[in-house]
Protein backbone atom coordinates (compact mmCIF):
# COMPACT_ATOMS: atom_id res chain seq x y z
CA UNK A 1 0.00 0.00 0.00
CA UNK A 2 2.83 2.42 0.80
CA UNK A 3 4.26 2.22 -2.74
CA UNK A 4 1.04 3.73 -4.13
CA UNK A 5 0.91 6.39 -1.45
CA UNK A 6 4.39 7.40 -2.58
CA UNK A 7 3.03 7.74 -6.14
CA UNK A 8 0.47 10.25 -4.86
CA UNK A 9 -2.56 8.05 -5.25
CA UNK A 10 -5.30 10.54 -4.48
CA UNK A 11 -9.01 9.92 -4.03
CA UNK A 12 -10.63 12.86 -5.82
CA UNK A 13 -14.28 12.16 -4.96
CA UNK A 14 -16.44 9.32 -3.67
CA UNK A 15 -20.10 8.42 -3.28
CA UNK A 16 -22.04 5.95 -1.16
CA UNK A 17 -23.59 3.63 -3.73
CA UNK A 18 -25.67 0.48 -3.11
CA UNK A 19 -24.04 0.30 0.32
CA UNK A 20 -20.54 0.33 -1.21
CA UNK A 21 -18.36 3.11 -2.60
CA UNK A 22 -18.01 4.52 -6.09
CA UNK A 23 -14.77 6.53 -6.08
CA UNK A 24 -12.50 8.40 -8.48
CA UNK A 25 -8.72 8.38 -8.12
CA UNK A 26 -5.71 10.01 -9.72
CA UNK A 27 -2.10 8.88 -9.46
CA UNK A 28 1.30 9.50 -11.00
CA UNK A 29 2.06 6.73 -13.49
CA UNK A 30 5.65 5.58 -13.81
CA UNK A 31 4.73 3.84 -17.08
CA UNK A 32 2.98 6.66 -18.97
CA UNK A 33 4.97 9.38 -17.15
CA UNK A 34 1.75 11.35 -16.75
CA UNK A 35 -1.03 11.63 -14.18
CA UNK A 36 -3.58 8.85 -14.76
CA UNK A 37 -7.15 8.53 -13.52
CA UNK A 38 -9.42 5.61 -12.74
CA UNK A 39 -12.73 4.93 -11.05
CA UNK A 40 -13.80 2.02 -8.87
CA UNK A 41 -16.81 0.49 -7.23
CA UNK A 42 -15.92 -1.35 -4.02
CA UNK A 43 -18.68 -3.33 -2.26
CA UNK A 44 -19.16 -2.86 1.47
CA UNK A 45 -18.05 -6.35 2.51
CA UNK A 46 -14.72 -8.13 2.23
CA UNK A 47 -13.34 -7.75 -1.28
CA UNK A 48 -11.30 -10.61 -2.72
CA UNK A 49 -11.48 -10.15 -6.50
CA UNK A 50 -11.57 -7.46 -9.18
CA UNK A 51 -12.88 -6.95 -12.70
CA UNK A 52 -10.96 -4.55 -14.94
CA UNK A 53 -13.21 -2.64 -17.34
CA UNK A 54 -11.63 -1.07 -20.45
CA UNK A 55 -13.65 1.65 -22.17
CA UNK A 56 -13.86 2.60 -25.84
CA UNK A 57 -12.91 5.53 -28.05
CA UNK A 58 -13.46 9.03 -26.58
CA UNK A 59 -14.26 7.63 -23.12
CA UNK A 60 -12.68 8.48 -19.78
CA UNK A 61 -12.74 6.74 -16.41
CA UNK A 62 -16.25 8.14 -15.86
CA UNK A 63 -18.34 6.68 -18.71
CA UNK A 64 -18.80 3.09 -17.58
CA UNK A 65 -19.05 3.75 -13.86
CA UNK A 66 -21.83 6.34 -14.38
CA UNK A 67 -23.79 4.74 -17.25
CA UNK A 68 -23.58 0.93 -17.13
CA UNK A 69 -25.32 0.24 -13.82
CA UNK A 70 -22.78 -2.35 -12.73
CA UNK A 71 -22.73 -1.37 -9.05
CA UNK A 72 -26.09 -2.88 -8.16
CA UNK A 73 -24.95 -6.27 -9.50
CA UNK A 74 -21.69 -6.21 -7.50
CA UNK A 75 -23.05 -4.74 -4.25
CA UNK A 76 -23.45 -8.01 -2.38
CA UNK A 77 -20.41 -9.79 -3.85
CA UNK A 78 -16.72 -10.05 -2.98
CA UNK A 79 -15.73 -8.43 -6.28
CA UNK A 80 -14.88 -4.80 -7.09
CA UNK A 81 -14.55 -3.17 -10.51
CA UNK A 82 -11.91 -0.70 -11.73
CA UNK A 83 -12.21 1.52 -14.81
CA UNK A 84 -8.98 3.15 -16.04
CA UNK A 85 -8.89 6.13 -18.38
CA UNK A 86 -8.36 5.32 -22.06
CA UNK A 87 -5.10 7.23 -22.66
CA UNK A 88 -2.53 9.50 -21.08
CA UNK A 89 -3.62 13.13 -20.72
CA UNK A 90 -1.97 16.53 -20.62
CA UNK A 91 0.41 16.01 -23.55
CA UNK A 92 0.86 17.83 -26.87
CA UNK A 93 2.13 15.16 -29.25
CA UNK A 94 1.81 15.39 -33.06
CA UNK A 95 -1.82 14.74 -34.17
CA UNK A 96 -2.78 13.77 -30.62
CA UNK A 97 -5.85 15.99 -30.36
CA UNK A 98 -6.99 16.19 -33.99
CA UNK A 99 -9.45 13.25 -34.21
CA UNK A 100 -11.61 11.08 -31.97
CA UNK A 101 -10.03 7.78 -33.06
CA UNK A 102 -6.35 8.49 -32.43
CA UNK A 103 -4.39 10.04 -29.58
CA UNK A 104 -6.15 11.49 -26.56
CA UNK A 105 -9.00 9.18 -25.49
CA UNK A 106 -7.86 6.52 -27.95
CA UNK A 107 -4.81 4.78 -26.49
CA UNK A 108 -5.81 1.41 -28.01
CA UNK A 109 -4.27 -0.59 -25.13
CA UNK A 110 -0.91 -1.12 -26.84
CA UNK A 111 2.68 -0.01 -26.25
CA UNK A 112 3.54 2.61 -28.87
CA UNK A 113 6.88 2.54 -30.66
CA UNK A 114 6.66 5.74 -32.74
CA UNK A 115 8.44 8.97 -31.89
CA UNK A 116 6.91 10.82 -28.94
CA UNK A 117 4.14 8.28 -28.38
CA UNK A 118 6.57 5.57 -27.27
CA UNK A 119 7.42 7.59 -24.17
CA UNK A 120 3.85 7.86 -22.89
CA UNK A 121 1.33 5.73 -24.80
CA UNK A 122 2.07 2.44 -23.06
CA UNK A 123 -1.48 1.47 -22.19
CA UNK A 124 -0.82 -2.26 -22.51
CA UNK A 125 1.85 -2.14 -19.81
CA UNK A 126 -0.17 0.35 -17.81
CA UNK A 127 -3.05 -2.14 -17.51
CA UNK A 128 -0.90 -5.27 -17.29
CA UNK A 129 1.53 -3.92 -14.71
CA UNK A 130 0.39 -0.76 -13.00
CA UNK A 131 -3.36 -1.34 -12.74
CA UNK A 132 -2.86 -5.03 -12.00
CA UNK A 133 -0.27 -4.32 -9.30
CA UNK A 134 -2.46 -1.61 -7.81
CA UNK A 135 -5.30 -4.12 -7.49
CA UNK A 136 -3.06 -6.67 -5.81
CA UNK A 137 -1.04 -4.33 -3.56
CA UNK A 138 -3.44 -1.49 -2.73
CA UNK A 139 -6.89 -3.06 -2.97
CA UNK A 140 -5.43 -6.45 -1.92
CA UNK A 141 -7.48 -8.64 -4.25
CA UNK A 142 -6.53 -12.20 -5.15
CA UNK A 143 -8.09 -12.82 -8.58
CA UNK A 144 -8.54 -10.43 -11.50
CA UNK A 145 -10.59 -10.69 -14.72
CA UNK A 146 -11.05 -8.27 -17.60
CA UNK A 147 -13.79 -6.97 -19.90
CA UNK A 148 -14.42 -3.98 -22.14
CA UNK A 149 -16.33 -2.30 -24.96
CA UNK A 150 -15.34 -1.57 -28.57
CA UNK A 151 -11.69 -0.37 -28.40
CA UNK A 152 -11.79 -1.57 -24.79
CA UNK A 153 -13.20 -4.90 -25.94
CA UNK A 154 -10.16 -5.15 -28.20
CA UNK A 155 -7.93 -4.41 -25.22
CA UNK A 156 -9.70 -6.95 -23.01
CA UNK A 157 -9.42 -9.71 -25.64
CA UNK A 158 -5.74 -9.01 -26.30
CA UNK A 159 -4.78 -8.81 -22.62
CA UNK A 160 -6.89 -11.85 -21.78
CA UNK A 161 -5.36 -13.92 -24.59
CA UNK A 162 -1.78 -12.84 -23.96
CA UNK A 163 -1.84 -12.80 -20.15
CA UNK A 164 -4.10 -15.66 -19.02
CA UNK A 165 -1.93 -16.04 -15.92
CA UNK A 166 -3.08 -12.56 -14.81
CA UNK A 167 -6.65 -12.30 -16.11
CA UNK A 168 -8.79 -15.19 -15.00
CA UNK A 169 -11.48 -14.75 -17.67
CA UNK A 170 -12.44 -12.24 -20.36
CA UNK A 171 -15.63 -10.84 -21.88
CA UNK A 172 -16.43 -8.00 -24.25
CA UNK A 173 -19.20 -5.87 -25.69
CA UNK A 174 -18.91 -5.03 -29.40
CA UNK A 175 -15.12 -5.58 -29.53
CA UNK A 176 -12.78 -4.58 -32.34
CA UNK A 177 -11.60 -8.15 -32.97
CA UNK A 178 -9.34 -7.73 -36.00
CA UNK A 179 -7.85 -4.21 -35.86
CA UNK A 180 -5.22 -4.99 -38.50
CA UNK A 181 -8.02 -5.23 -41.07
CA UNK A 182 -10.28 -2.27 -40.20
CA UNK A 183 -9.98 1.54 -40.40
CA UNK A 184 -9.88 2.24 -36.65
CA UNK A 185 -7.13 -0.31 -36.11
CA UNK A 186 -5.10 0.58 -39.18
CA UNK A 187 -5.06 4.25 -38.14
CA UNK A 188 -4.01 3.37 -34.60
CA UNK A 189 -1.34 0.92 -35.70
CA UNK A 190 0.07 3.45 -38.20
CA UNK A 191 0.26 6.21 -35.59
CA UNK A 192 1.46 4.14 -32.65
CA UNK A 193 3.45 1.32 -34.28
CA UNK A 194 4.41 2.60 -37.72
CA UNK A 195 1.85 0.49 -39.56
CA UNK A 196 0.16 -2.90 -39.75
CA UNK A 197 2.81 -5.62 -39.68
CA UNK A 198 5.19 -3.58 -37.53
CA UNK A 199 4.68 -5.88 -34.54
CA UNK A 200 0.93 -5.29 -34.69
CA UNK A 201 -0.13 -8.97 -34.58
CA UNK A 202 0.39 -9.08 -30.80
CA UNK A 203 -2.37 -6.46 -30.49
CA UNK A 204 -4.88 -8.23 -32.75
CA UNK A 205 -7.18 -10.80 -31.11
CA UNK A 206 -7.87 -12.60 -34.38
CA UNK A 207 -4.18 -13.01 -35.14
CA UNK A 208 -3.43 -14.05 -31.56
CA UNK A 209 -6.03 -16.84 -31.68
CA UNK A 210 -4.78 -17.88 -35.11
CA UNK A 211 -1.24 -18.12 -33.67
CA UNK A 212 -2.31 -20.21 -30.68
CA UNK A 213 -2.93 -17.76 -27.81
CA UNK A 214 -5.74 -18.90 -25.52
CA UNK A 215 -7.83 -17.62 -22.63
CA UNK A 216 -8.23 -19.89 -19.60
CA UNK A 217 -11.99 -20.06 -20.06
CA UNK A 218 -14.67 -19.52 -22.67
CA UNK A 219 -14.61 -15.94 -23.97
CA UNK A 220 -18.01 -14.25 -23.71
CA UNK A 221 -18.95 -11.60 -26.32
CA UNK A 222 -22.14 -9.57 -26.67
CA UNK A 223 -22.82 -7.95 -30.03
CA UNK A 224 -25.78 -5.88 -31.20
CA UNK A 225 -27.00 -6.68 -34.69
CA UNK A 226 -28.02 -3.04 -35.27
CA UNK A 227 -24.49 -1.87 -34.44
CA UNK A 228 -23.42 0.45 -37.28
CA UNK A 229 -19.80 -0.68 -36.83
CA UNK A 230 -20.40 -4.44 -36.86
CA UNK A 231 -19.13 -5.29 -40.33
CA UNK A 232 -16.80 -2.38 -41.08
CA UNK A 233 -14.91 -2.04 -37.77
CA UNK A 234 -15.64 -4.93 -35.38
CA UNK A 235 -15.66 -8.16 -37.46
CA UNK A 236 -17.14 -10.22 -34.61
CA UNK A 237 -18.62 -12.81 -36.97
CA UNK A 238 -15.20 -13.39 -38.51
CA UNK A 239 -13.66 -13.69 -35.03
CA UNK A 240 -16.27 -16.28 -34.13
CA UNK A 241 -15.16 -18.41 -37.09
CA UNK A 242 -11.44 -18.08 -36.26
CA UNK A 243 -12.12 -19.20 -32.68
CA UNK A 244 -14.18 -22.14 -33.90
CA UNK A 245 -11.48 -23.19 -36.36
CA UNK A 246 -8.68 -22.74 -33.82
CA UNK A 247 -10.28 -24.35 -30.78
CA UNK A 248 -10.68 -21.24 -28.61
CA UNK A 249 -13.95 -21.60 -26.70
CA UNK A 250 -16.17 -18.61 -27.46
CA UNK A 251 -19.78 -17.72 -26.70
CA UNK A 252 -21.24 -14.89 -28.79
CA UNK A 253 -24.69 -13.47 -28.15
CA UNK A 254 -25.93 -11.57 -31.22
CA UNK A 255 -28.66 -9.26 -29.92
CA UNK A 256 -31.40 -8.30 -32.36
CA UNK A 257 -32.12 -4.56 -32.46
CA UNK A 258 -29.27 -3.40 -30.19
CA UNK A 259 -26.63 -0.86 -31.20
CA UNK A 260 -23.14 0.20 -30.04
CA UNK A 261 -24.19 2.40 -27.12
CA UNK A 262 -24.31 2.25 -23.33
CA UNK A 263 -28.03 1.50 -23.63
CA UNK A 264 -26.89 -1.86 -25.02
CA UNK A 265 -24.21 -2.34 -22.36
CA UNK A 266 -26.49 -1.48 -19.44
CA UNK A 267 -29.12 -3.93 -20.72
CA UNK A 268 -26.79 -6.92 -20.54
CA UNK A 269 -24.11 -5.93 -18.01
CA UNK A 270 -25.65 -8.19 -15.35
CA UNK A 271 -25.00 -11.29 -17.48
CA UNK A 272 -21.36 -10.31 -17.93
CA UNK A 273 -20.87 -9.69 -14.24
CA UNK A 274 -22.44 -13.07 -13.46
CA UNK A 275 -20.06 -14.66 -15.96
CA UNK A 276 -17.06 -13.09 -14.21
CA UNK A 277 -18.32 -13.93 -10.74
CA UNK A 278 -18.78 -17.55 -11.77
CA UNK A 279 -15.02 -17.77 -12.36
CA UNK A 280 -13.72 -15.30 -9.77
CA UNK A 281 -15.79 -16.40 -6.78
CA UNK A 282 -15.91 -20.12 -7.53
Amino acid sequence: MSSYQEKNLEKKKSYLHFGGETAFYQHSSAITQTPMSFSVFVPSGKVENAIVWLSGLTCTEENFITKAGAQQHLAKTKTMIICPDTSPRGLSLPNEHESYDFGSGAGFYLNATTQGYKDHYKMYDYIKKEIYDLLIDFFQVKKVSIMGHSMGGHGALVLGLRQPELFHCVSAFSPITNPSAVPWGKKAFEGYLGGVGSGSDIYDATELVRAGSRSNHTIFVDQGLDDEFLDGQLRVKEFEKICQDSGQALRVRFREGYDHSYYFISTFIREHIEFHLQHLEA
